[in-house]
Order: C-alpha cells, then structure tokens, then sequence
C-alpha cells in the first residue's frame, strides 16, 4: 500500500472527485424516485443506483439498499460484456437474472455503459428498482412456496440488450407487457429506472470531458487504495478470534421440519487485515424461493460486517479486497443454479446471514457488533392485488415494520425494516396508500414491551391493520420471525415474535401460516405484526433515564422496566431513585 492514495492524486481532490460521482449517483437516484409509477419506487424507495468501472469495479453506491449492490453489480456487468463484447454509446440491457449477478427476479435493473467520443468504455451505470409486478404465475414478486423458476413464473432477462442507439427493442418490451399484470404501471417504472441510467450516463460523461478520462481511471484506483487502507485500519483495532454462530429461518413449505438453520464462520486475523466468512456448512438448495442467489449470498455477511465496523469505512471495490465470502455450489446460501427459485433472495434467509455474522462479531469483544434484527417479510409489508372497478392492481405496501437491532452505542434503528434493507426504503405514507389503491388501514402503531430488552434495547415491534375497499384483495407475503425471533447478544433479550391473522367480519382473530397468499374480503381486515429487534447487553446496565424515557413514550411499560431493567418508576413517572438502587444491587 503506497503512502499515497495515488502519485498523481492528492487527498484534496480524492475528496472532490468521490463528491462528484457521489452526486451523480444520487441524481440518478432522486430520477427513478420521483419518476417511478408504482407506489414501491414513489413512496417506499425500493431501489438502488451504482457506478462501476469499465473493469466492473464498484466505485459508488450512495443512498443504495446494501443487499442490493455491495456484490452482484460486478456479476452482472461482467455478464453485460460476456454477451456483448462490443458496447456502443446508446446501448442499454435489462437484467434481472439471479444467476448472473442479479439479486432476485422483481429487481429489474437497468445497466448502461458509458463510452465515451473516441469508442472506450469507461464506467458503467446500474439502476435497480424493485417491481410491483414480475410476471410471477401468482401476484407476488415473493414467492416463498415457488419450486423452482417455472413455478415462480417471472421473466428471466440475463442482460438483455433493451436499447440500441438510444431506441427501445420493442418486442422486449412487448414480452413484458403480455406477462406483467399492470404493463401501464410497468412500463412507467422501466422508464424511471431507464432514465435514471441515463442521467448517470449523462453526467459521467459530462465529467470525463471536463476532467479527462485518464484523470478519472487514476482517481478510482486512488479511492480504492484509500478505501482499502480504511478498511485495513479498522480490522487492526479488533481482536483476533474464530467464531462460529447460527440463526434459524422458521420452517416454511419445503423447507426441514424445524426450518432452516443457518451457520456462519467469522474468521477476523488484524495481524493480516482480513475478514473471513464461511458459509459453506449449510443446507443444499432447497424446494422454494428462500434460497440466495450468489450476490445477495455474497452481499448479506459483508451487510454484517460494515455493520460491526467503523461506519465511515467506504463501501467499494478497495475495502472488499479486505474480505472473503467462502460459498459453496448449490447452496442455500451459496451459489444456485438454474432452476432454482430465488424469488425471495433478498431478505429472509440473506437476514439469516447477516445477523449471525454481526451477533459474531459481537461475542468477540463489548463494543463490536450487534444484535439480530427482526426478520422480515410481515404481511405489513407483504404484496397486495386484486380487481377494483374492473383494473387490476399490484403493489408492495410497506405499512409498518421495525426491527431494528441493539448496538454497543444506541437502540434499535425503528424504520431499518431487515438488515440488508438497512433503512434505505421509507415506511408507506397511509394517506397516499389509501389515495392509489382500493385499501383503509385502520390501525399502525408501535407496540409497547415488543423490544429485545438490554443494555441498548432493540426495536419494538409494529402493528398494522388494513382492508380492501369494494373489492377483495390477496395479500402475499413470506413472514418470518413466528417462531424464531431476533435474539440479543452479550445478556441482552430476544425481542418480540411476529404473528399474523385475519380479522373476519365477526371481529375474530385467525391465525395465518407464516408463507402464505391470504384472500381478505371487503368485510374483512389483515393484521400485521413485526418482529421487535435484540437487545445488546444486559438489560439492568441501561441508563435509567432511558428506561425513564421509554416509560414516558409509552414503548415499555412500568412494570416491565422494574422487572427487566431493574428501574422503579413513580406514578408520577420520575425514577424512584433510592428503589432502583435497592432493585439493582439485590
């Protein structure tokens, strides 16, 4: 490693240059935000935007979803020029194919080369959004239950040319709008996620001409000899150590009777400045749509990772040569093949990963590490479809799902929804959600004495209850977190499970199964409730007047911060001082 980040790039201008295409990548993003249709990109945000060098090197990926793009996107551009070895400026390819970079089939994305006046590839730009619609044989882009791909249904497209010359190849976009139930709402988020490449092409090229193309090249290798050393100073400050730990998906269709337990190995060597995690010792692939495919397998324990670590560590091509993700082929948290079913690649079992990898790291010293997060997907945020005055309609709503997990230094992120989300989408405006589609929610709010308690306690768990409005509506969701809720480290609690019901006319609760497409009638209503996130930490070390400040909030109750923090609250709701001391030294 060089003293300097480069012999001709002074950290003034590695500073500049690493804001210029930061924004870039946020001006594609801001695009496909406020030109998407579907109320997935418009309101929820599901969706990510990168650059990569011509070498299919990760250079930014600013205000991206982690188990979008941490690994994969260099998959899928190698695909790109695999296919197509000759890229011309106006060239653009769809890819959604999770055999070849992509996460999983609904995350259609958009990948532009950026050539510039003299025929070189120089960069490549990647927009991602999440459909509403895949073209699944059932109205879910999570399909749990799938066997494989054929039972799935989606349109597989492993980048695809989709433009030529700047013009779209019709019968693609015909393909799809026979398969996709509501093509108008497609077509408009295809040209969000296009037009959002398109400024990236834009501006990067704009910046080339105003920079030079060699000064780029030699800022890229620059950022990530930097990003490189980061990450090499921030393995040396932990401590040596091997740790194997598990976490266990709740049985779902398909899956062994007890569900599906999930071992990782951290291997954290600061003497050589690298991070090591197996995966290999896991279940082969499975009958569903549970199983990972390569990126999300690779993406979820780095997810675990850079939430163990320094937060200002760069996320790039440089601090991952400081990693190794060890897989195995035909895994379930490996490598698929096809016609494995990954339709529900990004979150459940990819949390499976994350957690233990974050909660390993944990063990290892007080100050490291987190918590688990709450499992992910309740019906809150499950997809909902149905015919409302003859037009169909399809959308995940996010309507309420917490989970955040407790740090060495604060409480559970409230909105973070899973680990590999990262907070990234935003939870459903329910004025805005009940304007678009034909649905009243009747209740969100938080749950009181839902959080994995500790130290720094977990995220408490959401509640949420809706119906369809003239019409009935199914709702699909892949509700993990029933059985096995997130657990604490270092003393602190597991927090609270998820469950959902469907409240019938009568006003009665029934239980639904965890992976499930649930009819709700007109009369009728869902209920949805989140897991609540661990806690880090034995509880009766909390602060008192944090204990205090979620009494006030009305997120623990009063007994519960006796009995499980040790912290006697008066009715008035100040400390009781001299009882808290009695309870915490008895």
């Amino acid at each position: 490693m060089r003293e300097n980040p480069s012999n001709s790039m002074n950290r003034v201008q590695l500073a500049v240059l690493t804001a210029r295409f930061e924004g870039v990548a946020r001006k594609m993003a801001n695009t496909l935000h406020r030109t998407g249709r579907s109320g997935i990109l418009t309101i929820a945000r599901d969706f990510s935007c990168v650059i990569l060098t011509a070498q299919h090197e990760l250079l930014t990926a600013s205000d991206s979803l982690p188990i979008h793009v941490l690994r994969g996107p260099e998959v899928m551009c190698r695909t790109m020029t695999d296919n197509h070895p000759v890229l011309r400026r106006g060239d653009a390819y769809l890819h959604n194919s999770p055999y070849h970079g992509c996460t999983h089939p609904a995350d259609h994305s958009i990948l532009v080369p950026v050539i510039d006046d003299d025929g070189v590839h120089r960069f490549t730009v990647l927009a991602k959004g999440h459909q509403a619609d895949c073209g699944n044989s059932l109205p879910s882009t999570y399909m749990g239950a799938a066997k494989d791909v054929y039972a799935e249904g989606a349109l597989i497209f492993p980048a695809v040319k989709i433009q030529n010359d700047y013009q779209h190849q019709m019968d693609i976009v015909r393909m799809c709008q026979m398969r996709i139930r509501v093509p108008e709402q497609w077509w408009g988020d295809y040209l969000a996620t296009l037009g959002a490449a398109r400024v990236g092409e834009r501006e990067i090229l704009a910046l080339g001409r105003e920079m030079g193309w060699q000064v780029l090249a030699d800022y890229a290798q620059a950022w990530f000899d930097y990003s490189e050393e980061r990450m090499r100073a921030a393995i040396r400050t932990m401590p040596k150590g091997r740790i194997t730990r598990t976490s266990r998906h709740d049985p779902f269709p398909a899956t062994p009777a007890e569900g599906v337990e999930v071992s990782v190995t951290v291997d954290i060597d600061p003497e050589a400045e690298r991070i090591e995690v197996d995966v290999r010792n896991n279940i082969d692939c499975m009958e569903n749509g549970l199983n990972l495919s390569e990126g999300c397998a690779r993406s979820a324990p780095m997810v675990g990772i850079f939430n163990s670590i320094d937060h200002t560590v760069p996320k790039n091509e440089g601090s991952f040569r400081r990693i190794s993700v060890l897989l195995k082929d035909n895994s379930a948290v490996g490598r698929p093949s096809h016609p494995t079913s990954c339709s529900v690649a990004t979150t459940n079992l990819a949390d499976r990963v994350s957690n233990p990898v974050q909660c390993a790291i944990a063990e290892l010293r007080d100050g490291l590490g987190m918590a688990e997060s709450g499992a992910c997907i309740p019906a809150s945020s499950g997809v909902v479809s149905g015919v409302h005055d003859g037009e169909p309609f399809v959308n995940e709503v996010y309507l309420g799902c917490t989970g955040g997990a407790g740090t060495p230094t604060t409480d559970g992120w409230l909105t973070i929804m899973h680990t590999g989300n990262a907070g990234m989408c935003y939870q459903d405006s329910i004025e805005i959600d009940e304007l678009r589609h034909p649905i009243f929610v009747k209740a969100r709010r938080l749950m009181a004495d839902t959080e994995g308690a500790g130290r720094f306690r977990g995220a408490v768990s959401a509640y949420s209850e809706f119906s369809p409005v003239g019409c009935d509506m199914t709702v699909a969701y892949v509700s993990d977190g029933n059985v096995n809720p997130a657990r604490g480290v270092r003393g602190g609690l597991t927090g609270a499970p998820s469950s959902q019901y469907v409240r019938r006319a009568d006003g009665t609760l029934e239980p639904m199964p965890g992976c499930a497409e649930v009819v709700v009638q007109a009369d009728e209503a869902m209920v949805s409730i989140s897991c609540g996130g661990g806690g880090y930490g034995p509880p009766d070390e909390r602060d008192p007047a944090m204990v205090l400040r979620d009494v006030r909030e009305g997120w623990v109750s009063r007994e519960r911060a006796e009995s499980v923090y040790r912290v006697a609250v008066t009715d008035g709701l100040e400390i009781d001082a001299a009882a808290t001391e009695g309870l915490r030294r008895g």
